[in-house]
């Protein structure tokens, strides 16, 4: 496991975060590459749960360097909370560093997010509201020069970014949505004492991850999201505003893709979604509800309920050639230990023609109709299983559909949320 990308094969919310702190136990250093508090990662360790927004999973690992790269954009006051809660439960948190470059999201991002998302009506896309998409914005646009993390040590710096920024904003905020003028001086007042406290943390990240790929340290490459709320892969419009897929660890970190050696893709044993967008396998009603359930799909970020459908064989394909899956990690199989039959969706049908991948025009995913193929359930639980042989034989079935459809390996399955409860391997 020299250097590892963990990207998720689905819309996110897949169980990454066990995953990457599962690798972390083995490794020297934990990466996230993109996104911001938009995602959450849930880490379950004996009767503790931890709930992440930022900072990556290693970092429940004191002697594991837990780095949030050049490619996140961080909100300070979002942070500085992070970090208090985790350092509350007894993690100092001198292992996280953060790149000097990282884009800073500051109050005006999140009224213009939300703005935005009122002002759409029932054309919203679902964003989270936590002014993700307006910095990466800001980032691209480039002037007037955005709030950048090594800023949050300067007060000076920061009075002056933030006084060129609200010179635009303010104009933005008037004209197109009438909303008052805010006042540069109590936006500082804001966030200064959140940056006072993260602003040490602010270094040259880029330096650490190269400096390590050549020494040989193994590195877990964390990303947030998943492949199909890829800015450019995603089904646009209804995307995040990076990207999450295991390209992006190279452009969110400053390493090149020769110094990458696997590729975890991370999948659930079924299909979810937050917010809006199309959803192919999008179970019934009933169906829906006892997956939700049974899964507890909620948001870890916003504590929306999830939509729930069946596992997308068509999707996960997809998402194991975008990425260059090496191998696949299936979480949440214990999920369907209740079901008699479960459907797998095998293929789309367009036009009367077999799709075995997602269409590059998003909107054709609107005319697909999946086909399924019915896979006996095992109907017990899977929950005190830890080998391979333990589990049933139709569980053992449907981990290697899995393993058909994707062309990638099962290396690691879930079947509860604690650290042990993983089976490795076959």
């Amino acid at each position: 496991m020299p250097t590892t990308i963990v990207v998720g094969a689905q819309w996110g919310d897949e169980g990454k975060g066990k995953i990457t702190d599962i690798l972390a136990e083995n490794a020297d250093v934990v990466v996230r590459y993109q996104g911001g508090n938009n995602a959450g990662h849930t880490v379950v360790i004996g009767d503790e749960e931890f709930k992440l927004h930022l900072i990556p999973s290693g970092i429940l690992h004191p002697n594991c360097t837990c780095i949030m790269a050049d490619g996140t954009v961080i909100d300070p006051q979002v942070l500085a909370q992070e970090i208090t809660g985790l350092q509350q439960r007894g993690y100092a948190c001198e292992n996280l560093r953060i790149s000097c470059n990282a884009h800073v999201i500051m109050p005006y991002h999140r009224l213009l997010d939300g703005l935005a998302e009122e002002a759409r009506g029932k054309g919203s896309i679902g964003t989270t509201r936590r002014g993700i998409g307006p910095a990466y914005t800001d980032k691209t646009a480039r002037m007037p020069c955005p709030v950048r993390f090594a800023d949050l040590s300067d007060a000076q710096r920061l009075q002056d970014i933030i006084a060129d920024q609200l010179a635009q904003k303010n104009v933005i905020l008037q004209a197109l949505y009438n909303h008052l003028a805010l006042d540069p001086e109590e936006v500082f007042q804001q966030v200064w004492p959140s940056a006072q406290m993260v602003g040490k943390y602010a270094t040259d990240t880029r330096k650490i991850i190269q400096e390590s790929t050549q020494r040989g340290r193994r590195i877990v490459f964390e990303g947030a999201q998943g492949t199909f709320l890829d800015l450019d892969y995603g089904t646009y419009p209804f995307v995040t505003s990076s990207h999450p897929v295991a390209g992006g660890a190279c452009l969110g970190t400053g390493i090149g893709p020769t110094a990458i050696d696997e590729v975890t893709l991370v999948c659930k044993a079924y299909t979810t979604r937050v917010g809006a967008g199309i959803l192919p396998t999008e179970a019934a009603d009933d169906a829906a509800d006892q997956l939700r359930d049974r899964g507890q799909e909620y948001g870890t970020t916003t504590g929306r309920p999830r939509r729930c459908g069946w596992l997308d064989g068509v999707v996960l394909r997809s998402a194991a050639l975008v990425n260059g899956a090496t191998s696949v990690a299936m979480t949440k199989l214990d999920v369907l230990d209740t079901l008699a039959t479960i459907p797998v969706c095998v293929g789309y049908e367009i036009e009367g023609v077999l799709l075995d991948r997602v269409p590059a025009w998003a909107d054709d995913l609107h005319k697909v109709r999946p086909v399924y193929e019915e896979l006996p359930g095992w109907q017990q639980s899977l929950e005190e299983m830890r080998e391979w042989a333990q589990l049933p034989p139709a569980a053992q079935a449907y981990v290697e559909k899995i393993a058909e459809l994707t062309g990638v390996p099962v290396t690691m399955i879930s079947v509860g949320p604690r650290r042990e409860q993983t089976i490795f391997g076959e």
